[in-house]
């Protein structure tokens, strides 16, 4: 096989994918909760009549429309990587992977971008009541298009309503692969994290002005509203979660092994959870290793006495149904990045628990001492993100469509220097777009909503008048 430094153009392929995809998913998630916590910030302004709320509402939607311009753009390229380095794939999947990339695009996409074009342009246009709903669209929009994404990858996942026919994928059941249960499982947890990479970031936000005492009142009304949805982000991912990862076992139990680095099945009445391991994948055993008795099995079944098959006999399974291969994923970095996914999970439960306490105290406007915390929250949730892509991904390897096709198998014919050539372009293009993001996101909610970006009006907007009153 041509090889560079030691790289096939395998290597290359999946860490070119691997790298854009989680610059992209830098977006996505923040985009999905942030719209939503902005159209509950609309609501409130359009109840209550208050200019500072709507100003409060235009502030933070500069942030969502920043981040939603750089996140179209790093959106794009990883369609067109399937055709440039995944051939294989594209050819084995195209009739049911196609589908719901499609519907995300004339379903989701244009029915984001064209009301929030409308929310943000037509603001001193159209009346308070179609301002709302189209911010309302905007957040079903973006939901939208997180389902049609998750199906996809899904289906990769656990595949269900399709036939083979010369040697390809087919569609025969459309209803089974939207109501795929792998799909609908992780569309709940991708939801559910959603709302606290958006929830953390506003509360950072708002708890930086509120320190400061920077108009008080609406700042307040934002950290409760990001609060709320931080603390039910942060209950749905555990919940989510937690069934995510009982279906492993019974549609991915290797994965589910490597997630616990267990390497052979248990001979007792009850399964072990690993705390912390030093897993070999060739010794085949976890060379250093602490372990909690029942919990495993409690964590895989709801009981005390469940046992999941280990490596070794899943690896001797699949060789024999398979044909002969190494079907045992990198069980070190999938076992850590689950450890430290579910870590900054059970992080982001407790910081959301802290502050609703302290909101119950009448405390709210004093960050604590937790806030330097606070500020830096933000990159809790991005990090579980990255994280659990990581175990999910790695989780599956060898496959790329689970039983069915291999990733080895899916590469287009490419040659190593030109994967690469491509890779560092796409890395120059997604840091720099990144630190522009991060730079704009930064340098605007620091502004706040007296700054120079966002314009506090001198009088109320017309529909905000009381009734009767002449503008």
């Amino acid at each position: 096989m041509n090889e560079l430094f030691g790289f096939s153009t395998l290597d290359l392929s999946r860490f070119q994918f691997a790298t854009t995809s989680i610059f992209h998913y830098f977006f996505v998630p923040f985009t999905v909760g942030f719209a939503l916590i902005i159209a509950v910030l609309q609501t409130l302004a359009y109840r209550s009549h208050d200019p500072k709320l709507e100003n409060l509402t235009r502030f933070f939607g500069h942030l969502f429309f920043i981040n939603f311009a750089v996140g179209v753009v790093t959106g794009i390229v990883q369609e067109f990587q399937f055709g440039m380095n995944w051939q294989g794939f594209s050819n084995f999947v195209g009739n049911i992977f196609g589908v719901p990339l499609a519907l995300e695009v004339l379903m989701a996409f244009f029915l984001e971008s064209t009301f929030l074009g409308l929310w943000w342009f037509g603001k001193d246009r159209l009346p308070a009541w179609a301002s709302l709903a189209s911010i309302w669209i905007v957040a079903l929009g973006t939901t939208v298009s997180a389902f049609w994404i998750i199906l996809a990858n899904a289906w990769m996942q656990h595949p269900v309503g399709y036939a083979l026919r010369n040697g390809r994928a087919v569609m025969t059941d459309a209803w089974a692969i939207v109501t795929n249960p792998k799909a609908l499982e992780w569309f709940a947890h991708l939801w559910s994290g959603g709302l606290t990479v958006a929830a953390f970031f506003v509360l950072a936000v708002s708890a930086y002005h509120l320190r400061r005492k920077h108009n008080v009142p609406a700042f307040r009304v934002s950290f409760k509203v990001a609060l709320l949805t931080a603390l039910i982000g942060s209950l749905g991912v555990v919940a989510a979660g937690h069934v995510q990862g009982q279906s492993a076992v019974r549609d991915q139990p290797m994965k589910y092994a490597a997630f616990s680095a267990l390497w052979d099945t248990p001979t007792g009445s009850q399964m072990p959870e690993s705390l912390v391991a030093l897993p070999s994948n060739g010794a085949r055993a976890n060379r250093f290793e602490v372990t909690v008795p029942y919990v495993g099995s409690f964590l895989a079944f709801n009981n005390f006495s469940g046992k999941a098959k280990g490596l070794n006999d899943l690896q001797r399974e699949y060789a024999a149904r398979y044909g002969p291969g190494n079907y045992l994923p990198w069980v070190w970095p999938v076992y850590w990045a689950f450890r430290v996914m579910v870590g900054l999970g059970g992080l982001m439960l407790l910081v959301s628990a802290y502050y609703t306490w302290r909101w119950r105290r009448g405390r709210l406007d004093d960050p604590g001492r937790l806030y330097p915390l606070l500020l830096v929250m933000p990159l809790a949730p991005h990090l579980a993100n990255f994280s659990g892509w990581v175990a999910t991904e790695m989780g599956r390897q060898p496959w790329i469509v689970q039983g069915l096709l291999r990733t080895a198998d899916a590469v287009s014919g490419l040659t190593p220097q030109t994967v690469l050539v491509s890779l560092a372009a796409f890395w120059v293009v997604y840091l720099t777009l990144i630190g522009l993001d991060v730079f704009l996101l930064t340098r605007t909610a620091r502004a706040g909503m007296h700054g120079p970006e966002v314009e506090t009006p001198s009088v109320p907007a017309p529909h905000y008048l009381p009734e009767g009153a002449a503008p």
